[in-house]
């Protein structure tokens, strides 16, 4: 198994026919954008100022997503600065189709700024 296993995500999603590619598996796109809100859900823990996506690091895709499978995305805070978090979020799929197991299909970190009206950095 993995070392989600004991870990509630950050959100949950079952992949649907919309979401896939040319290919016919899950656009790297739908995932990204994904990583993006679980991310920010974790980083909202520790600001309550609006917060912006400044960076995306180390995003690896490591294993398809198909269309049907319940993709977890589990958020672990590894910085906290004056302005900024950075969020790392991993990505584990069950598969829809036997045997229905679960594996890891992504990882990345985001990195997220909290910004006033105007949209300068302000302290978290």
């Amino acid at each position: 198994m993995n070392q989600t296993a004991s870990l509630q995500p950050a959100i949950r999603v079952v992949m649907m026919p919309r979401d896939t590619n040319s290919m016919g598996t899950i656009f790297g796109g739908i995932i990204l954008s994904h990583i993006d809100v679980a991310g920010a859900v974790e980083a909202r823990r520790h600001s309550e100022k609006r917060l912006v996506t400044v960076a995306m690091h180390e995003v690896k895709f490591i294993a398809p997503v198909f269309v049907g499978d319940l993709v977890s995305f589990y958020t672990e805070t590894v910085k906290i600065g004056t302005t900024s978090v950075t969020v790392r979020v991993t990505v584990d799929a069950k598969r829809s189709q036997p045997p229905r197991e679960t594996m890891r299909v992504t990882q990345a970190e985001v990195v997220y700024v909290a910004v006033d009206e105007p949209g300068r950095p302000v302290p978290l």
